[in-house]
């Protein structure tokens, strides 16, 4: 029986798009000026420290800046770079330049299993800042209260089943008695490797190879009794 649902954000309650073609240019527009502006906020001090250090070096705040800059080139899920989005998604946020997207299938199924009492967690690669910001400033309204809690690549990669060990143990609940939704097949994987429900959100239709439950969107997704999950392996 499923107690706990564990969900990714974009591609799977979220547009793709929305993340990949507005809040990332935006946080890569306007990183260098926020952290040369902000280096003296003890936040910002704390990704540009946590940036040498994932380098090994000391660096001088052009150089971090460089860095950054390159990670989000190359969309690396490194936690000072999650860390500084959030922060500059923030400032947009509060500004009124953008409003985060919700699938309204996905809120509708959330809202109902919400009101029967089923925790909802995110796991994403964003920070839990972030997360916070995206459901706090969402088109639908604020729809924080929705969820029970947040995880982030503080806890390991995504792609990575001891991560999903940690989520499982942090929630005091069975891995078995857990069911994590993604767009990601290796995510799904690494969670149904340690013993988590699975379902694959492919919302263009274009369904992989893989030995996954697949759903095209969360309309006919039912949880009514322990309902039927397939896990690879």
């Amino acid at each position: 029986m499923i107690k706990v649902i564990l969900t990714d954000i974009e591609g799977t309650i979220s547009s793709i798009s929305f993340v990949k073609d507005v809040l990332f240019p935006f946080a890569r527009k306007n990183l260098a000026v926020f952290v040369k502006d902000q280096a003296a906020n003890p936040e910002v001090a704390e990704i540009i420290s946590q940036v040498k250090k994932e380098c090994g070096h000391e660096m001088t705040l052009d150089e971090v800046v460089e860095t950054l800059a390159k990670w989000s080139d190359e969309d690396k899920k490194i936690t000072p770079l999650k860390t500084l989005q959030g922060l500059i998604w923030e400032d947009g946020f509060k500004k009124n330049v953008f409003k985060a997207h919700i699938y309204a299938d996905a809120l509708e199924k959330m809202r109902a299993w919400k009101n029967q009492g089923l925790p909802i967690y995110v796991y994403s690669s964003g920070s839990v800042f972030a997360q916070k910001l995206f459901f706090t400033y969402n088109e639908a309204g604020n729809i924080l209260p929705l969820f029970s809690g947040h995880y982030d690549t503080t806890v390991g990669g995504k792609k990575e089943a001891a991560s999903y060990v940690r989520i499982a143990a942090d929630l005091k609940t069975d891995p078995a008695e857990i069911l994590f939704l993604s767009d990601i097949v290796e995510e799904l994987d690494a969670a149904a490797e340690v013993g988590m429900r699975t379902i694959l959100i492919c919302r263009d239709g274009k369904i992989p190879q893989t030995r996954q439950r697949v759903e095209t969107d969360f309309k006919s997704i039912d949880l009514q009794g322990n309902g039927h999950f397939d896990l690879p392996g």
